[in-house]
């Protein structure tokens, strides 16, 4: 399919060969740098430079004379693209504003707004977020309950990323329950078209539909990315892979760069069948490995090597450091999880405490050098008591977001149709919440009639032509509706100063009958009055943000003059980036492994490291004999071992793997024994028993650093 090509010509206005600085890259960076002639697999172990490799390979091909806007580098998540761009940008220069820097789908939405009219797609077309396809999906289910809904809406999402829709999912159903789930999707996918609205996965999906049906489209963005390289690729599904083959075409100029040891989600749709196709799809392929691992100890990658053995491999690689043997791995028993979180906070103090109070040899060691790492979400609550109890600052990492909470993204959605009325998501979400008497076959029909005349809905209520689709009842419902949000959206603007900000907020909760919507919807008032207390604090931040009082958390510095609530209510999309500022917080970091994948801290605590949680629930699968469920069982398995490697080689100077005796299951504690992982290490070491010497000795030395830091002046 692939075959070489020559070298991008370089552009006549270009008068002289940019000079970049390429010194510090290893061979093998640099062999993966200067191979530009055709399809490239950089197999990137972890801590090797990845993201140094993508970045000076776009300078590279800057240097080569191709166009810096021909150049596509594709990652995973925003944060992830942030840093890529600031990389790119301290390389190259200005010229970084022109490469595409971004998540595939960002691709996808930018693909979609240029051409996804061949599909019937306006350009103002809505995304939806996860809680808008709860919604309705709750919807076409007949009222499913909202756990219901989201198992319905996952495997929706699963059939999505392999590329199915509701039809061929209905055909290839194998038991009722697919078969329910299928006629769920189609009246899903109706919905969808209805509303002129796509979902997360229909991002990969469209435009994969889009270069599939149509030439002159396919031709168009294959013209306009000259380049494109991939990161993460062992992360790609087999959507995106389709799409990445029809947008390089038969050049196949890309680089995808991947490690298949840390592929971690295959849960979500993730494939590593991506990474076998590659050769076969791509003869011309150039295989580059990366082995050197300039993050962690010796010590530790040796753990990491020998946890990752067992696992076939697609490219056998073993990774190196010239960063000497550090200590050595620790394996620390604990006799439940309450012990287990006593021992890690003791551990913390003895290191910290260590190296305030001048051993020999120790750096200072602040809290955000140490992170907590486990495999679910749940048991980070111990930990959190046991730092609370020692006073320790911390932070969860991975969890919910403030604004992500249902009730703020009610609160953001009004704000967001207040300052654009093309927001569709928005507008579905603001006219049934709280409910007002507008159902979702008003809601339809006003859909199908804005994407017939192209049209977003806010516009489409006010057309004279409406009524031709609805009954007067209806039409009258959406005109007050309408008319209530131009009147906020005029009050708003004239809104100044944190007083009036706050009191224009309540007034308008109080409108809307808010506080009651939220007690209506919870069965317990604990949990209600909790979301109305986030409510309030959220309102009082955005008051706060009208008096100029809070500057530049949003990343849009307000200076100290007074702002309308229209224009803090303009700084919503850049929320976000308050939880990825938590980053320079001086805190311990707790995290599930999966949300620890791409980050690095000099001492990690890897707990709960029992069979049954690492790998998790494997026992209850082998209860089925048969081979498919074998074969299944021993992917999860080989994917499980992949988990614990990621956990091992985020640590850059020690590692603490720890496991329990017993631990919690429901109500009831239970025998626990260390997981397989711990033998698979091959530790020259004796698992470390509790010690009381050495929790005393630590809180010793933790008492007489405070004391030392207090006489200093100068407070941790």
């Amino acid at each position: 399919m692939a075959r070489p090509t020559d070298p991008p010509r370089v552009p006549a206005r270009m008068s002289a060969t940019p000079r970049f600085d390429f010194s510090g890259l290893n061979l093998a960076q640099q062999e993966a740098v200067n191979y530009l002639q055709g399809p490239c697999l950089v197999l990137a172990g972890a801590g090797s430079g990845k993201t140094r490799v993508i970045t000076h390979k776009i300078a590279r091909l800057i240097q080569a004379g191709a166009a810096p806007s021909r150049i596509a580098a594709i990652t995973f998540t925003n944060k992830a693209a942030a840093e890529m761009r600031e990389r790119a940008k301290g390389l190259i220069g200005k010229a970084a504003k022109e490469v595409l820097v971004c998540t595939f789908h960002a691709l996808g939405v930018r693909m979609l707004r240029q051409d996804g009219a061949a599909l019937g797609l306006k350009p103002q077309f809505s995304i939806l977020d996860s809680d808008d396809v709860t919604s309705l999906i709750k919807d076409c289910g007949g009222g499913l309950d909202a756990a219901a809904a989201r198992q319905v809406q996952w495997t929706i999402s699963l059939w999505k990323n392999m590329g199915l829709n509701a039809a061929t999912a209905a055909a290839q159903a194998a038991d009722d329950t697919e078969r329910v789930n299928a006629r769920i999707m189609a009246l899903y996918e109706e919905r969808l078209t209805a509303y002129q609205s796509v979902d997360f996965d229909d991002l990969i999906g469209l435009p994969l539909k889009l270069l599939q049906n149509h030439a002159e489209v396919r031709e168009k963005w294959q013209a306009a990315l000259g380049h494109v390289l991939v990161d993460e690729y062992q992360d790609t599904n087999a959507t995106q892979y389709e799409l990445l083959k029809l947008l390089v075409g038969e050049r196949a100029r890309f680089t995808a760069v991947g490690d298949d040891d840390q592929s971690i989600y295959g849960w979500r749709g993730a494939t590593l069948d991506n990474l076998k196709k590659l050769p076969l799809d791509f003869p011309q392929l150039k295989v580059v490995k990366l082995e050197q691992n300039y993050r962690s100890t010796n010590a530790i990658l040796r753990a990491a090597n020998n946890v990752i053995g067992p696992n076939p491999k697609l490219f056998p690689k073993k990774l190196f450091s010239e960063l000497g043997e550090g200590e050595p791995v620790r394996v620390v028993d604990a006799d439940n999880e309450e012990h287990e979180a006593e021992r890690v906070v003791a551990r913390i103090q003895s290191l910290r405490a260590g190296s305030v109070v001048g051993q020999a040899g120790a750096q200072h060691k602040e809290f955000k050098d140490f992170a907590v790492l486990y495999r679910a979400n749940h048991q980070a609550r111990v930990f959190e008591q046991a730092l609370r109890k020692a006073q320790l600052p911390y932070k969860v990492s991975g969890g919910q977001s403030f604004f992500d909470r249902a009730e703020i993204k009610d609160l953001c959605a009004w704000f967001r149709l207040w300052v654009n009325n093309d927001d569709d998501p928005a507008f579905l979400r603001a006219v049934t919440t709280p409910k007002r008497g507008i159902g979702h076959q008003t809601l339809q029909s006003l859909g199908a009639f804005a994407g017939q005349y192209k049209l977003s809905l806010f516009e489409a209520l006010f057309s004279h032509s409406l009524g031709s689709v609805l009954p007067a009842r209806a039409v009258g419902g959406l005109h007050e509706f309408g008319r209530y949000v131009n009147d906020l959206e005029f009050r708003a603007r004239q809104t100044l100063g944190q007083e009036d900000a706050m009191a224009f907020l309540m007034d308008w909760l109080k409108a809307i009958d808010y506080e009651k919507h939220l007690y209506d919807g919870e069965d317990s008032e604990k949990l209600a009055a909790a979301r109305w207390t986030n409510v309030l604090e959220f309102c009082d931040w955005m008051a706060k943000r009208c008096g100029g009082e809070i500057d530049d958390t949003a990343g849009v510095s307000l200076a100290s003059e007074k702002k309308s609530l229209i224009e803090v209510a303009q700084t919503i999309s850049l929320l976000s980036t308050i939880s990825e500022r938590e980053a320079d917080q001086n805190v311990v970091t707790l995290s599930t492994l999966h949300a620890a994948k791409g980050l690095e801290w000099p001492h990690v605590m890897l707990v709960g490291v029992t069979e049954g949680m690492l790998p998790f629930k494997l026992e209850a699968e082998g209860k089925d004999k048969d081979a498919a469920a074998d074969d299944a069982m021993l992917l999860r398995l080989q994917e499980e071992r992949r988990l614990m490697y990621v956990g091992i080689t985020r640590a850059q100077r020690s590692l603490s793997v720890s496991w329990t005796k017993k631990r919690k299951k429901g109500r009831d504690m239970v025998a626990a024994r260390p997981s397989r992982f711990i033998a698979e290490m091959a530790l020259d070491q004796a698992t470390v028993k509790e010690d009381p010497r050495e929790k005393l000795k630590a809180l010793r030395a933790e008492f007489a650093a405070r004391a030392a830091t207090m006489a200093s002046g100068n407070p941790a």
